[in-house]
């Protein structure tokens, strides 16, 4: 609902403040912490209170005992003791009444009331005249009946005053109430973390997103010690930026979480000044699908670069090649003796495996975009080990652990198989004839997909574990062309995703992570988004999908499509273009989508686009032109059994 007044929360803030200055009680409300939330000008004045302790956020504790410093309870014998009842009083948070006199000779009542969720509202009224008149009435009674009756008339305006201020007081109470409501259910609703730790380490205030960011962690933190909380290994990353935003300086930094395997941003704000720091608030975001499109979008750009830089090497190498590969054919042809026959013989060995290293660079560097379709990992695995059999020796076996729920998803069978070959294979040369291999197939934390391939023999060495995924570096010799784990790596970073060498004490381990995407089953005819730029063709498509049994409603550029799927709940199904009008395109609305719908993307791009790789990294793609049949092929595929 839209506000009536145009005002902002800094004017409504000003005015509230204004109308409280002009009570002429004293007030002053305490959270659930003992710290000042807001009091008027009147309670200023009232007890003398220094500017740092009027400020939100000011410590009870530290008020209570600089008025009784000053005498404001009298000539008391231990401050620390008075201050230590009046906290543990305020502490129990209970309605209360007095009435005392000041050390000047002037009396004030004290009522206090509680709040909701902790913390409480007191009022401070100047009940000296009527203290007084109580004490005249008291003496001169009998004499003075009509100044009796004057002072009783005054005492009424009084309780009619008071109660007019009990009034504003309970509005105040009711808008700090509903002030503080709104602003948790804002907090609660952002998917974040948000918290503020007291410089004793433990958290003064969090909202109940911990346990969504970082699982494994509890919802109800407030009292509890940062480490503790975290746990050990996630708390040794947040310390020293912990320890800057204590000393005053705010802090971004990025880390994975261990127990999770998430990828956090984390930003820590400093509170307060250094002469009087309260803590640090801290904001924890998930952002590990993020990580893994910027890192499959850096892997895009190093592809293209290193395209660049090689496409012109490789043609002049290719042209040299086949002219030493044509020279030598014609004097193998020669009757040549035996020694310059070996020559000949060795000169076209050489360049041939020369002209097999240029494919493998233009494999490496070329773009290739990924081709994610629905599979089944057992089905995956089952064609895996029928290409690796014949390639492996009598005495070197293959052992498969599938750990994978029974579940589709969305993969690139072709890449991965050949990457995991790869893998094989490698184990299989360092074996040397004799061991086992071992391919286990996970799913880490229902983020990463991994797949692991170890073997039983010497595994790494210490340059190998530091330079394995570097170009060229090979532990083969002439052998080995140094671009078989490179090449795994590449597959894995364009994905998204990461490669890991180990060893395992019992040999070596190559473990790939690429995001985890399940595939979801025959979408049912519901209401699709269609986001198509060019009108004859959103036309056309609409009937293809009407024709299907879906409803659609459509646009023509990325910002209408993703307000509408803020305002309409019941879109099921986002058919896009990835080209779109607009600087934003089909990967944008992908990544805002983010898995929370089906979302399947189509263009008439060259897979060797740069946008077309970028798009098809993310979700399905599919070749224009086509016809109804193929788009219900595409968005109906079934699991593949």
């Amino acid at each position: 609902m839209t506000p009536r007044s145009g005002l902002s929360q800094t004017v409504i803030q000003a005015m509230t403040m204004a109308g409280l200055n002009l009570i002429k009680q004293a007030l002053s409300i305490y959270d659930s912490e003992l710290r000042l939330v807001v009091a008027n000008e009147r309670f200023r004045e009232m007890f003398e209170i220094p500017d740092h302790l009027m400020r939100p956020g000011a410590s009870f504790e530290e008020t209570i005992r600089v008025i009784a410093t000053r005498g404001e309870y009298g000539d008391v014998e231990d401050i620390e003791t008075l201050v230590k009842e009046r906290v543990e009083r305020a502490l129990a948070f209970e309605p209360h009444y007095m009435e005392r006199e000041r050390e000047d000779g002037r009396w004030i009542s004290v009522e206090g009331s509680p709040l909701p969720d902790g913390g409480w509202v007191a009022v401070y009224t100047d009940i000296t005249n009527v203290k007084r008149q109580e004490e005249l009435l008291r003496g001169r009674s009998e004499e003075l009946s009509e100044t009796l009756l004057k002072y009783s008339e005054d005492l009424a305006s009084a309780n009619r005053k008071l109660e007019s201020t009990v009034i504003a007081l309970e509005e105040a109470k009711r808008l700090v109430s509903d002030s503080e409501a709104r602003m948790r259910l804002t907090t609660e609703m952002m998917p974040a973390h948000i918290a503020h730790v007291g410089p004793d380490y433990r958290y003064t205030y969090s909202n109940r997103r911990l346990s969504s960011v970082m699982p494994g962690r509890p919802r109800n933190i407030v009292g509890t010690l940062i480490n503790e909380t975290l746990g050990e290994s996630a708390y040794a990353r947040l310390e020293p930026h912990l320890e800057t935003a204590f000393g005053g300086d705010p802090s971004v930094f990025e880390f994975t979480d261990q127990d999770s395997q998430r990828r956090i941003r984390v930003a820590l704000t400093p509170d307060g000044e250094a002469a009087e720091r309260r803590g640090v608030y801290i904001l924890s975001m998930d952002i590990t699908q993020e990580a893994q499109t910027r890192a499959a979008l850096q892997q895009t750009r190093r592809r293209e670069l290193a395209a660049q830089m090689t496409s012109g090497l490789a043609h002049d190498f290719s042209n040299l090649l086949t002219i030493i590969l044509g020279t030598q054919s014609k004097l193998e042809k020669m009757d040549l003796d035996g020694a310059a026959s070996e020559l000949v013989d060795t000169t076209l060995t050489a360049a041939r495996r020369g002209g097999t290293l240029l494919n493998q660079l233009a494999d490496m560097t070329g773009q290739r975009a990924p081709k994610l379709a629905r599979h089944q990992i057992r089905d995956l695995l089952l064609n895996l080990q029928s290409l690796a059999k014949p390639a492996l020796d009598g005495q070197v076996s293959l052992m498969v652990k599938n750990y994978v729920p029974n579940r589709a998803l969305l993969l690139d069978a072709g890449v991965i198989q050949d990457s995991l070959l790869n893998l094989i294979l490698n184990s299989r040369d360092a074996l040397n004839g004799v061991g086992q291999i071992t391919l286990t197939v996970d799913v880490v934390q229902d983020i990463w997909l991994r797949l692991e391939v170890r073997d039983d023999g010497p595994g790494f060495s210490e340059e190998a574990l530091a330079k394995g995924l570097d170009p060229f570096f090979t532990t083969k010799g002439s052998e080995g062309s140094g671009l078989g784990l490179p090449m795994v790596y590449d597959m894995a970073k364009l994905m998204g995703g990461d490669v890991r060498l180990s060893n395992t004490g019992e040999g070596a381990a190559v473990s790939i992570r690429l995001p985890l995407r399940w595939a979801r089953g025959a979408e049912a005819p519901g209401l699709v988004l269609l986001v198509e730029d060019n009108p004859d063709l959103r036309g056309a498509i609409r009937e293809m999908l009407t024709e299907q049994g879906h409803t659609v409603i459509e646009t023509a550029i990325v910002e209408e499509a993703l307000a509408l799927l803020e305002n309409v709940p019941d879109i099921s199904l986002v058919l896009s273009d990835i080209k779109l009008e607009g600087v934003a395109t089909g990967v944008d609305l992908a990544r805002n989508v983010n898995g929370s719908l089906p979302l399947f993307l189509m263009t008439s791009l060259p897979e060797d686009d740069p946008l077309y790789v970028r798009a098809a990294a993310l979700a399905p793609v599919l070749r224009k032109p086509f016809v109804a049949k193929d788009l219900a092929n595409f968005l109906n595929a079934e699991d593949s059994e």
